[in-house]
């Protein structure tokens, strides 16, 4: 699975009011001693609750430094999986995009699947600028777009 992180835009999301109640509960759940705060551990386990996966290191680190190491409270909690959420979520929509123009599900795009790609989402777009984007990123030796990282590369800068 690919991160989909550089030049992701996620919109804003909002959780409806059940998933909202789903995360107070798992941080209820995995705050077993009522401190009002997860720490490392609990953190990690709510992160398996709600995602299916165990959080590495470095993003456990990195929030703990940002809390400081007090643990994280519950807002702080709840923006944490609600940015996770909106990452999902787009990631989730660009492969979907990504796939509908892979009509030969190649896993990559060639220069033809491209412009065929930006004349149906932006009509507008000059064919200098979508030959440009193509030639930079093509990186694979048959000049291909390869994959859905690259496109999400790609859409990013248009």
């Amino acid at each position: 699975m690919f991160h989909c992180q550089a030049g992701a835009r996620p919109r804003t999301w909002g959780a409806s009011p059940p998933e909202h109640k789903k995360w107070v509960e798992v941080f209820k759940a995995c705050d077993e001693d009522n401190k009002g705060y997860l720490s490392r551990e609990d953190f990690k386990v709510a992160v398996v609750m709600l995602f299916g996966y165990k959080p590495s290191k470095t993003v456990i680190f990195g929030k703990f430094v940002f809390f400081q190491f007090l643990g994280i409270q519950l807002k702080e909690f709840l923006d944490i999986v609600r940015k996770k959420k909106e990452a999902q979520l787009y990631c989730n929509e660009v492969r979907h995009i990504f796939t509908a123009f892979d009509r030969h599900y190649r896993g990559y795009l060639t220069l033809e699947d491209f412009k065929k790609a930006f004349k149906q989402v932006a009509p507008k777009l000059s064919e200098r600028i979508i030959l440009e984007v193509f030639r930079k990123e093509s990186r694979d030796v048959g000049g291909h777009l390869a994959g859905v990282p690259i496109w999400i590369k790609v859409i990013s800068e248009i």
